[in-house]
């Protein structure tokens, strides 16, 4: 449980520590729709606009996809759920603990 709370606590400062443009030209096609089909998904580039997005690119995040003005936020707010959570299992949560008599 302690190595899952360190993962998400250096999760975004990794990201946000790689330069933004990490993933912009990435060899490796992980999208099955574009490795079968040729053919793009609506979520192809996402992972670059989330990057571009974290790294407050704007411009370049809604080139990538348009969606990442809706994913972004719901992952921020997952990301968060899943730091309060853990942090409560664990103990360690700080707010919200009630006074000691």
């Amino acid at each position: 449980m302690w190595a899952w709370l360190v993962l998400l606590l250096a999760a975004p400062i990794v990201l946000w520590i790689l330069p933004g443009n990490f993933f912009d030209n990435g060899e490796l096609i992980v999208c099955p729709s574009r490795a079968f089909f040729d053919i793009e998904c609506l979520g192809c580039g996402m992972t670059r606009a989330v990057m571009h997005f974290h790294h407050f690119e704007f411009d370049d995040a809604v080139y990538f996809n348009r969606g990442v003005l809706l994913i972004y936020p719901a992952l921020v707010v997952l990301w968060c759920l899943w730091v309060y959570q853990t942090s409560r299992k664990l103990g360690v949560w700080p707010f919200g603990k009630k006074p000691a008599v």
